[in-house]
C-alpha cells in the first residue's frame, strides 16, 4: 500500500464536542495537579471543572438546538458514537449532575470541632483544639484532595460516551473510563478510612467481574455477527444483508452465541444500575464512600447505564424481544420488591437510600420493558428527575453531623425537625418525591413509566410497581415521622451551617423536584421529542 492511499479518519468534531470538552478539562486538571503550587490547586481545579462542565452543557444545548437530537441525528466518529435525541438528553442530564456535584465537592465540608474550630470533611480527623495537630493535619489534607476534580471529570466523560456508544468495543471502553475514577473516589473518605477503602475494594472486585462478563459477551456477539457495530449486529439478527461477514451466524444454524453474548452484556449493564440480583455491592459502597461521591455516583451512573441499556435493547436486540422481555420482567419485579422490602429493615440513612435506589432501578426497568417510544421518553424523564432528587438527598445527609462525623444512623435523626426545621423539611420533600407523592417529580416520573407499561400490555408489572411503591412509602414516611414527631436526643447531631455552594446544590435539587412535579409537561414533551434512536 502506498502512503498516498492512506486517508485520515473523518471525525465529526462538533458532534462530539460535549465529550471532548469534558476530557480536555480533565487533562487540564491533571496538569494542574502535576505542576501547580499546592496552594493554588483548589481554586484552579474548581474553576476548570465548573467551566469545563458548563461548556459541555452549552455544547449539548447547541447540538440539540441545531437539530442533532431530531432531524439531524447521525452516527459520528466513524460509526462508533450516536448523536441523537436519547444520547443528547442523557448527556445533558449527566453534565448538569456533574456540575452540581462539583459545587458539593468544592465546599470542603466544614465541621464544628472543639471551641468552634473547623476542618475539612474529605479529610476530617477526630476533633481537636484549635491549632492542634489533628486539625492541622485535617486542613493540610483538605488541600491535597484536589485530585477528586479530575477524577470526577474523567468519570463524567465516560458517562457521556456510555449512552452514546454505537459499537460494543466503545461501550466497553466507556464503561472502564467511567468506572475506574469511581473506584478511586469511593476510597477518599478519611474519617472512616477503613470502611471507605473496604467499599472501594468491593466495588472494584465486583465491577471487574461485571466488566469481564460484558467483555466476554462482546466477544460472543462478535463471533456471532462478525461485527461489533450495533447496526451490523441488528442486521444479522433480523436476517438482513450486511456489508460485514455474518460470522458464525451463517454456519452454526443456532443462536446460542447470540443469546449467551447478549445475556452477558446485559449482566454488565444491570450491575451498573444496581438491579437485583446484581445489587449486592450497592449498600456497602453507598455507605462507605464519601457522601458527595455517593450522591454523584447514585445519580449520574444510573443515567449513563440506563442510557446504554436502552440503546442495546432498542437498537441491537429488538429482534430478540421475546427472549429478553420475560427476563427483564423478572429483574424489574425482583428489584422493586427486594429494594422496597429490605429498605424497611435498615437503620442507616445511606443504606436506606441505597436500597431505595435498587427499588427505583426496578421502576425504571419497567419503562425499558415497555418497548415503545413512550417507554423510552418516560425512562428519560424518570432519570432526569431521579438524579436531582438523589443528589439533593445526599447533599442533606452531608449536613447532619455529630462529633464522629456524619450522623447516618437513623436514631440520631430523631427530632431533627425541631433542631433544623428547614433542613428537615427539604429532606422530607426529597423522601416524598422518592415515594411518588403527587406534586413532586417522583409522582410524575412513576405515572409516566407506569402509563407506558400499561399501554404496552404490562398491567401485571404496573400492579407490582404500585404495591412496591406503597411499601416503599412506609419507610420514607417513617423517617419523616422520626424527624418531626420524635423528641430530640440530648446527644443528637448538630446541623452544619451550609456554605452558599451546598445551599445551591440543595436549592437546585429542591427546585427541580417541585418544578418537575407541579409543571412536568414541558419536560415530558422534551423527553418525548428526544425518544427516537438513530440506527
Amino acid at each position: 500500500m502506498n502512503p498516498g492511499d492512506l486517508q485520515a479518519p473523518d471525525i465529526e468534531w462538533v458532534a462530539l464536542s460535549p465529550s471532548l470538552v469534558v476530557f480536555a478539562a480533565a487533562v487540564v486538571g491533571v496538569l494542574i495537579e502535576a505542576f501547580a503550587p499546592r496552594s493554588a490547586r483548589y481554586a484552579a481545579e474548581v474553576v476548570v471543572s465548573s467551566v469545563g462542565l458548563a461548556g459541555a452543557f452549552a455544547a449539548v444545548v447547541a447540538l440539540a438546538a441545531n437539530g442533532h437530537g431530531t432531524s439531524k441525528s447521525q452516527i459520528a466518529g466513524m460509526g462508533s458514537l450516536a448523536v441523537d435525541g436519547p444520547a443528547l438528553f442523557l448527556q445533558g442530564v449527566t453534565v448538569l449532575v456533574g456540575l452540581v456535584s462539583v459545587f458539593l465537592f468544592a465546599e470542603r465540608r466544614l465541621e464544628p470541632v472543639a471551641h468552634g474550630a473547623r476542618v475539612d470533611s474529605f479529610a476530617a480527623q477526630p476533633a481537636a483544639v484549635p491549632g492542634g495537630k489533628a486539625e492541622q493535619e485535617a486542613v493540610r489534607a483538605g488541600h491535597t484532595t484536589t485530585e477528586i476534580f479530575p477524577l470526577l471529570l474523567f468519570a463524567v466523560g465516560g458517562m457521556l460516551l456510555f449512552p452514546a456508544a454505537n459499537d460494543l468495543l466503545v461501550l466497553f471502553i466507556a464503561l472502564e473510563i467511567l468506572s475506574l475514577p469511581l473506584y478511586l473516589l469511593c476510597a477518599l473518605a478519611r474519617r472512616r478510612r477503613l470502611l471507605s477503602q473496604e467499599s472501594a475494594v468491593k466495588y472494584f472486585l465486583l465491577g471487574a467481574f461485571a466488566s469481564a462478563f460484558l467483555l466476554f459477551g462482546v466477544a460472543l456477539l462478535y463471533g456471532y455477527a462478525g461485527t461489533t457495530s450495533y447496526a451490523g449486529i441488528a442486521d444479522v439478527i433480523s436476517g438482513e444483508p450486511s456489508h460485514m461477514e455474518p460470522g458464525l451466524a451463517s454456519t452454526m444454524g443456532n443462536d446460542a452465541l447470540l443469546l449467551i453474548g447478549g445475556a452477558m452484556v446485559l449482566m454488565g449493564l444491570l450491575f451498573k444500575v444496581g438491579a437485583v440480583p446484581f445489587h449486592m455491592w450497592t449498600p456497602d459502597v453507598y455507605q462507605g464512600a464519601p457522601t458527595p461521591v455517593t450522591g454523584f455516583m447514585a445519580s449520574a451512573t444510573k443515567v449513563a447505564a440506563f442510557g446504554a441499556m436502552l440503546r442495546l435493547m432498542y437498537v441491537v436486540l429488538p429482534g430478540l424481544q421475546w427472549d429478553w422481555e420475560p427476563v427483564m420482567w423478572g429483574v424489574a419485579i425482583a428489584s422493586m420488591v427486594a429494594g422496597a422490602v429490605i429498605a424497611i429493615t435498615q437503620t442507616d440513612v445511606k443504606r436506606l437510600l441505597a436500597y431505595s435506589s435498587i427499588a427505583h432501578a426496578g421502576f425504571i426497568l419497567s419503562g425499558v420493558v415497555a418497548v415503545s417510544e413512550d417507554g423510552v421518553s418516560s425512562v428519560l424523564f424518570y432519570l432526569g428527575a431521579y438524579s436531582f432528587v438523589t443528589l439533593g438527598a445526599f447533599a442533606v445527609v452531608t449536613l447532619v453531623r455529630d462529633a464522629g462525623g456524619e450522623a447516618t444512623h437513623l436514631s440520631k435523626w430523631a427530632g431533627l425537625g425541631r433542631r433544623s426545621p428547614l433542613l428537615a423539611a427539604v429532606f422530607a420533600l426529597f423522601l416524598l418525591a422518592f415515594a411518588g407523592i403527587p406534586l413532586t417529580s417522583g409522582f410524575a416520573s412513576k405515572f409516566a413509566v407506569f402509563s407506558a407499561v400499561a399501554q404496552s400490555g404490562g398491567m401485571g408489572l404496573v400492579i407490582v410497581g404500585v404495591l412496591a411503591s406503597a411499601v416503599a412509602a412506609f419507610f420514607y414516611i417513617r423517617v419523616i415521622v422520626l424527624m418531626f414527631f420524635s423528641e430530640p436526643r440530648p446527644d443528637g447531631p448538630s446541623v452544619v451551617i451550609p456554605s452558599p455552594l451546598t445551599m445551591s446544590v440543595v436549592g437546585v435539587a429542591a427546585a427541580a423536584t417541585v418544578v418537575l412535579g407541579v409543571a412536568p409537561q414541558y419536560f415530558l414533551d422534551l423527553a418525548d421529542q428526544a425518544g427516537v434512536f438513530v440506527r
